[in-house]
């Protein structure tokens, strides 16, 4: 595990074409951990632990804006001007509101079981959310008690039992008031009306077993875009990098190896 100061993350490679990865409410740095192995001979591939999260700084406010500022300033301490970024659920969210607030930073998205806005057209939805996601830490169960009913709940059935483990243990190791953060902080997300604004490569990918980001969405989401590849691999809910890793990493390499080759003839 490596350290900002402020921010503790993993890291493999040492390519100068870096990958930043970010995790899902749920996650952390380990989330990403088939792409930090298996990605890392040809990127470096950094996946950091949110504010809150494993001993990163949390944020007094949490806000896409403060997440967006802690983001930015953890790519400066690490000396990257301008990067990829992989972002899983919220941390798609993250990516995406990262691109709007500083555009010249990302060459590239890479959105993984993600929405462009928080679902529903009212607050009523948000509030029933919130009661629902937080309502067992006022009755007094664990974030462990939480992570071992949530976890099954959003994979699909053939998810192994080491990946169903990995995400409770990661769940499960979340402060609970960084995590009631974080959810209140994730109603207030929306891109929608934006979305389309995007003008850098992108590649979405869904799960076909995926309720909280359908893959409908996903694809509805990728027609609005200039320059995407959408991609959805069966078999696999909500965390679609962790439960098809293989399929997730050719998917990206791919996306990856096309964008440097559409450089490298244009600058010819």
């Amino acid at each position: 595990m490596h350290s900002t100061g402020k921010i503790f993350y993993s890291e493999e490679g040492n390519s100068t074409n870096s990958l930043i990865c970010l995790h899902g409410i749920g996650g952390d740095d380990k989330s990403f951990e088939p792409q930090l192995k298996n990605l890392s001979s040809k990127y470096r591939v950094i996946s950091w632990n949110m504010p809150g999260y494993k001993g990163s700084k949390t944020l007094e406010n949490y806000s896409f804006e403060n997440l967006c500022y802690s983001l930015n300033e953890f790519l400066s301490d690490l000396k990257i001007y301008n990067t990829t970024l992989i972002g899983q659920s919220i941390g798609g969210m993250l990516a995406q509101e990262f691109f709007f607030r500083y555009p010249n930073k990302v060459n590239s998205l890479i959105l993984i079981a993600t929405t462009s806005a928080f679902g529903g057209k009212d607050q009523s939805f948000k509030k029933e959310f919130l009661e629902k996601r937080l309502k067992p830490l006022s009755l007094g169960k664990t974030m462990k008690d939480l992570a071992k009913s949530f976890v099954p709940s959003i994979l699909a059935h053939p998810a192994s039992q080491n990946v169903i483990n990995s995400a409770i243990q990661s769940m499960e190791n979340i402060p609970a008031e960084t995590y009631k953060k974080v959810i209140s902080c994730l109603v207030t997300f929306d891109r929608y009306h934006d979305f389309s604004k995007i003008n850098i490569p992108c590649c979405l990918i869904s799960g076909s077993e995926d309720n909280n980001s359908p893959s409908k969405t996903m694809k509805k989401m990728s027609d609005k875009l200039s320059d995407c590849k959408y991609y959805n691999i069966n078999n696999a809910g909500h965390l679609v990098n962790l439960e098809s890793p293989k399929e997730t990493n050719e998917i990206i390499v791919e996306f990856l190896e096309n964008l440097t080759l559409k450089s490298l003839n244009q600058e010819n």
